[in-house]
């Protein structure tokens, strides 16, 4: 396996506590450790990014520059991020880039300058698993509450914390350990956690 060279983030529930279709900047909150997590990258020299799906813009919910607003106030709590990819899709839209579509991820890969496999994605739910997947990066999932556990059981990687996935990134990636599969997924004997 190569080095990680960029981490890619869900945003709602993964950097952020998701609040549905958020078109407020002021209901922006962090998640427990977020900003540590993305500082020890940084200082790796690991590029970061955030690619979400906004389908509340195809809802009719909020507008492009209400969602660009609260990444904006991301990028004041959190960043400076290295690449965003947002996509304004609803689900029934055939994009190719809402995710689990691997669009974003391949966008935000070539936008950053590395290969989809030397990029890991960190999110809350399977579509960004999967996405990773179709664009051949790795994943690590960090369920919440509204984590499917069927979600939860198919993903390859599951760290309990935003701040857990980044350490085993840089310490020891679990598709690097010693008792990974042959297909190179690092599941722990007893289980998918890490």
């Amino acid at each position: 396996m190569s080095p990680v060279r960029a981490v890619l983030f869900d945003r709602d529930g993964t950097l952020v506590h998701d609040v549905p279709y958020n078109a407020d900047p002021g209901l922006v909150r962090p998640v427990a450790g977020a900003r540590e997590a993305l500082d020890a990258l940084r200082a790796r020299g690991i590029r970061t990014g955030v690619v979400t799906n906004q389908s509340g813009i195809a809802r009719g919910l909020l507008t492009e520059a209400d969602a660009r607003r609260v990444n904006h106030r991301v990028d004041e709590l959190l960043g400076p991020f290295d690449v965003w990819v947002m996509c304004p899709h609803g689900p029934d839209d055939g994009c190719p880039c809402r995710k689990p579509r691997p669009g974003m991820i391949l966008r935000a890969a070539g936008r950053v300058r590395a290969d989809p496999a030397d990029c890991v994605v960190i999110g809350d739910i399977g579509a960004d698993v999967e996405a990773a997947r179709r664009a051949g990066a790795r994943a690590v999932l960090v369920p919440t509450p509204q984590t499917r556990p069927e979600e939860t059981a198919a993903a390859p990687h599951v760290a309990p914390d935003l701040a857990t996935a980044v350490r085993l990134l840089l310490t020891a990636p679990p598709w690097d350990r010693p008792d990974a599969d042959a297909d190179g997924t690092g599941r722990p004997p007893q289980g998918r956690s890490v």
